[in-house]
């Protein structure tokens, strides 16, 4: 039994598609939409379209842009180290750590059991990019999954084969964590990862 008019129905199940979103907060949601503004919301709805019409993927890096490269790739003083990331948030978190370099965005991770093979993501590109371009290392930032471990391992085999120095961002306790509250798989992952000081 539906409890609204159809076309609120329709927009709070809409909602509850985005990740993160359930019922209730879809419901709250709809609420706040109807509640507020024409104006405001009619604002939100064309950037949406926007949204859609407007963002591509930068043809060298496959990151987020609004032209043909995306401002990363555009940037002149930017280092020639590369960091290999699954997704586009995964190279805005890195970005904001206060990284200088250039990026290559996947579109994801191998995954046997999922069915995406390495052929199915920017992996060739990436191959192609480091023919063409001077880089001096390719840092290796997939997730600590094991199908971000699997990607990390098949790159590194084809970085090994051309040549091209390479490293994997560290794994471990995060800071200001304490070791008692750390499970045994991340204490072994700091142990292995460990740097001389």
């Amino acid at each position: 039994m539906n409890y609204y008019p159809d076309l609120v129905e329709r927009l709070i199940q809409k909602i509850v598609k985005l990740p993160g979103i359930g019922p209730k907060s879809a419901e709250r949601i709809v609420n706040y939409i109807l509640e507020e503004n024409q104006e405001e919301i009619v604002a939100l709805a064309e950037n949406l379209v926007l949204l859609k019409k407007e963002i591509r993927l930068c043809r060298r890096c496959f990151n987020l842009s609004e032209s043909e490269f995306c401002h990363i790739c555009s940037d002149p003083e930017r280092e020639n180290v590369l960091c290999v990331v699954e997704e586009a948030k995964d190279l805005v978190l890195i970005e904001k750590s206060g990284f200088r370099g250039k990026y290559h965005v996947l579109g994801g991770r191998i995954s046997p059991l999922d069915r995406v093979p390495a052929g199915q993501l920017k992996i060739p590109q990436l191959a192609e990019r480091l023919c063409k371009e001077e880089i001096l290392e390719v840092i290796i930032a997939t997730n600590p999954t094991a199908e971000g471990e699997y990607t990390a391992a098949y790159l590194s085999d084809m970085l090994r084969e051309k040549g091209i120095p390479h490293s994997r961002i560290a794994c471990g306790i995060p800071v200001g964590a304490e070791i008692e509250y750390i499970d045994s798989t991340t204490l072994r992952k700091s142990i292995e990862g460990r740097k001389k000081l």
